[in-house]
C-alpha cells in the first residue's frame, strides 16, 4: 500500500474521531490539545508502517516506534469514539421516551472527555504490560498411558516473540533468562519469532542461542518468517542450535520411554512455498509405534483438526496473541477455532499461547504475554 493512500486513510478515520468528539469537549484548550493530538498520530501511524521505506535505521526504527505507539492508541481512540456514538445514540433514544429524564447536554461533554482520557490511560497501561518479560504460565496436560518416565516432562513454549523494531536484544535476553530458570526439558518455539531479515535482526534473536534444556530447543516457522525470509531464517536457527522441524519428528528418549516431537510449517505455508505445505500426516511417518506422547508444533490452531486425525496426543501453537488487547480478542475466534488455552479434538488437547511478546503497538491489555510450562501428566 502506497504512503499516500495510508496517509489517505489515516486522516480520514482520525479526522472521524476528531468531528465526533472535538466539539463537544468542555472548552478551547482540551479541544486544541486534542486536535494536536490527532493530527501528529495521523500522520505517525502512515510513516511508522512505512518505516523502512522512508528512512535507514537508526531513523526507521524511531519512525516505527513513533509510528506504532500512535496507532496503539489511535486504535483505543476509535474504540472509544465508536462507544461513545453508540451510547448517545441509546440516550437520545430513550430522551424521545423520556426527555426530562435523560441530560444530554451534560453526557455530550463527560463522555467526550472521556475518550481522550481513557484512550491514553488504557494505551499506556498495555504498553507497560506488553515491555515487561512475560510471565510464566504452568499448565499440565493429561496424556492417556503416559510412561511413568515421562510423568512431569517439562516443555517450555515461547511463541509470537516478533522481533523486529520495537522488540531487540534485550527483550529476547530477559525472555531466554527466565526460560533458563525453569530449567526445562525441552524448550518449543511455535512461530512468528522476527518480523525482518537474518542480516537486519540477527543480532537480535543472538541470545535464542543460549537457551538451556535437557533435550534442545526446536522450531517451526510462523506465517511471519514467510514474509521475512524464511529459507534464510531456518538455516540460521540451526546454526544457532536451535533445531527447525518442517513436517518431520524427531524421538526424544528419557529413561527408556520415548517421545515423539513433531512440527509442521505453518498453516498457511503453502501459499508461499507448495513444498512447504503443512502436513501433520507427513510430520508422524515412521513415528515408533510404542511412543509414550506424540506432541505436535504448530503454529496456527487450525492445524488441530489434521493433528488429531494424524493420532497427535498434544499441540501446542500460539498466533492469535489472544487478541493482544481489547476488543479485539473478541474477533480472534471468527479466524482461528480457538483464541487462547487449553481445549480438545476427540483425543487431541491442544494449547494456545497467547504469545511471548506481541506484534504492531506495544499494547496487551486483557491478553497477558506468557512464557508456558507444560507439564505433561499420566491420567487417572
Amino acid at each position: 500500500m502506497s504512503f499516500a493512500t495510508l496517509f489517505a486513510l489515516s486522516a480520514a478515520l482520525h479526522l472521524y474521531i476528531g468531528a465526533r468528539v472535538g466539539p463537544a469537549l468542555p472548552d478551547a484548550l482540551p479541544s486544541t490539545m486534542f486536535t494536536l493530538l490527532l493530527v501528529t498520530s495521523a500522520l505517525c501511524v502512515p510513516m511508522g508502517l512505512l518505516a523502512r521505506r522512508l528512512a535507514k535505521p537508526p531513523a526507521a526504527d524511531t519512525l516505527a516506534w513513533a509510528g506504532l505507539l500512535f496507532m496503539g492508541l489511535f486504535s483505543s481512540l476509535l474504540v472509544f469514539t465508536l462507544l461513545r456514538d453508540a451510547l448517545l445514540l441509546v440516550a437520545q433514544l430513550v430522551a424521545w421516551v423520556a426527555p426530562m429524564r435523560v441530560p444530554l447536554d451534560d453526557l455530550q461533554t463527560a463522555s467526550a472527555a472521556a475518550v481522550p482520557l481513557l484512550g491514553l490511560a488504557v494505551t499506556l497501561l498495555g504498553y507497560v504490560n506488553a515491555r515487561r518479560t512475560a510471565r510464566v504460565v504452568t499448565i499440565e496436560i493429561p496424556i492417556a498411558g503416559l510412561p511413568p518416565a515421562l510423568h512431569g516432562f517439562r516443555i517450555v513454549q515461547i511463541t509470537d516473540i516478533h522481533v523486529g523494531p520495537t522488540i531487540g536484544e534485550r527483550y529476547v535476553e530477559a525472555i531466554v533468562e527466565a526460560v533458563n530458570r525453569l530449567k526445562p526439558d525441552l524448550v518449543a518455539i511455535t512461530g512468528d519469532l522476527v518480523d525482518g531479515g537474518v542480516i537486519e535482526l540477527a543480532r537480535h534473536v543472538a541470545p535464542l542461542q543460549r537457551l538451556v534444556s535437557r533435550h534442545g530447543s526446536f522450531f517451526v516457522t510462523g506465517n511471519h518468517e514467510y514474509y521475512s525470509g524464511v529459507e534464510a531464517w531456518m538455516v540460521h536457527l540451526q546454526r544457532l542450535g536451535i533445531e527447525v522441524l518442517q513436517n518431520r519428528h524427531v524421538v526424544i528418549e528419557q529413561d527408556g520411554a520415548r517421545l515423539v516431537l513433531a512440527g509442521v510449517s505453518d498453516y498457511s505455508a503453502g501459499h508461499f512455498d507448495a513444498s512447504h505445505r503443512s502436513d501433520p500426516q507427513a510430520a508422524l511417518a515412521g513415528a515408533p509405534a510404542d511412543a509414550g506422547a506424540k506432541v505436535l508444533l504448530a503454529h496456527q490452531p487450525r492445524s488441530a483438526v489434521a493433528a488429531a486425525k494424524a493420532g497427535f496426543d498434544l499441540q501446542l501453537s500460539g498466533h492469535t496473541h489472544g487478541g493482544q488487547f481489547l476488543p479485539w480478542n473478541f474477533f480472534v475466534r471468527f479466524q482461528q477455532p480457538f483464541t487462547a488455552g487449553l481445549h480438545a479434538i476427540d483425543q487431541l488437547r491442544i494449547y494456545v499461547s497467547r504469545g511471548t511478546g506481541y506484534w504492531g503497538p506495544p499494547k496487551r491489555l486483557g491478553a497477558p504475554s506468557e512464557i508456558t510450562e507444560v507439564r505433561l501428566v499420566s491420567t487417572a
